[in-house]
């Protein structure tokens, strides 16, 4: 189950409830961009040859080795149909972001035991809902020690922690790094994600993925954002200031804080959350419930602006009485 439906939850309560269910940058750089309906007259370049050697430059690689799609969930769909058959298995720590295993079951692979061999070893960094953020060094010695023909990491949060940490400058035919620009820029409207991996692993991706599907207005966008990738560091630091304000605030309630480097926390009671999530919707709030990621104890917060993070601590002061 994804996240994502503040949209209907305002339309059907009619109220301004404030989304900190989705992890997003709460201080994004800003992006000028032309969306002329011009740019609607005419079918994108289904090579996206401009956007791949945008991204080329940014990190170095060429533009063979990138793939872009409409937002990084239908390259996890692609990428398991490209390199996943039925019978494959797959390794996946938990509790993590629930699309990896969805898309692995999709292809007819499944989850591996302690003793099985998989194909693939997915990875989350920094994990979701958990914050954690594996250093680079750790990342590759566990490439180096794995027994799977390919490690699959996802570094959507990464430009809101520590960009210092990724592997997406890295070219190995056993490595393939899926990047997003809707957490870092709070874009998810434009639906925009790409990846990097060996050109013999990104022209399997490139077969099977849907012609023109990154629309017009959101490969304009991304040009523009690339553009504006250094201004990112802004962001870095305005998060890390008001999480550990957050964490600070939150240390005075009965509840476990999972250390966090990136831009969301996850929250532990002790009991059951859904009264909590529903006494919090009341009060205007929406948090993500974790039951999703095996966690019924446990909600996710997103690190948002002080004055909105001031209403979320009181109006779990008011939930807990």
């Amino acid at each position: 189950m994804h996240g994502g439906f503040i949209k209907q939850i305002r339309e059907h309560t009619g109220r301004p409830v404030i989304d900190f269910s989705a992890n997003l940058n709460p201080f994004p750089p800003p992006v000028s961009v032309d969306l002329s309906p011009d740019l609607l007259s005419w079918y994108p370049d289904d090579q996206y040859t401009a956007l791949k050697e945008c991204i080329s430059r940014q990190f170095n690689r060429a533009p063979d080795e990138i793939a872009v799609g409409n937002g990084s969930v239908e390259l996890i769909r692609i990428f398991c149909l490209a390199v996943l058959s039925p019978g494959d298995r797959v390794r996946i720590g938990n509790p993590t972001f629930g699309e990896y295993e969805f898309s692995s079951r999709l292809a007819g692979a499944l989850p591996a035991g302690v003793h099985d061999q998989a194909k693939v070893r997915f990875i989350c960094n920094p994990n979701n809902p958990t914050g954690d953020l594996l250093p680079r060094s750790t990342v590759l010695e566990r490439k180096g020690k794995m027994q799977e023909e390919i490690l699959f990491v996802d570094e959507a949060f990464i430009e809101l922690a520590d960009p210092a940490q990724s592997v997406a400058g890295l070219c190995d035919p056993s490595l393939f790094v899926l990047r997003s620009l809707t957490k870092c820029f709070a874009v998810p409207g434009i639906r925009f994600g790409y990846a990097l991996g060996d050109p013999a692993l990104i022209r399997k991706v490139e077969t099977i993925r849907p012609p023109w599907n990154v629309n017009a207005f959101a490969e304009q966008y991304a040009l523009a954002a690339f553009r504006s990738f250094e201004a990112l560091e802004d962001s870095r630091k305005r998060i890390v200031s008001a999480r550990r304000w957050l964490e600070h605030e939150l240390s005075r309630f009965s509840l476990t804080i999972h250390p966090s480097s990136a831009n969301f926390l996850l929250l532990t009671f002790g009991d059951d959350v859904s009264r909590l999530c529903a006494c919090l919707l009341d009060e205007g709030i929406l948090v993500r419930d974790c039951h999703s990621f095996g966690l019924p104890n446990s909600i996710r917060i997103a690190v948002r602006t002080p004055q909105e993070n001031c209403l979320l601590i009181e109006a779990i002061e008011r939930c807990l009485r």
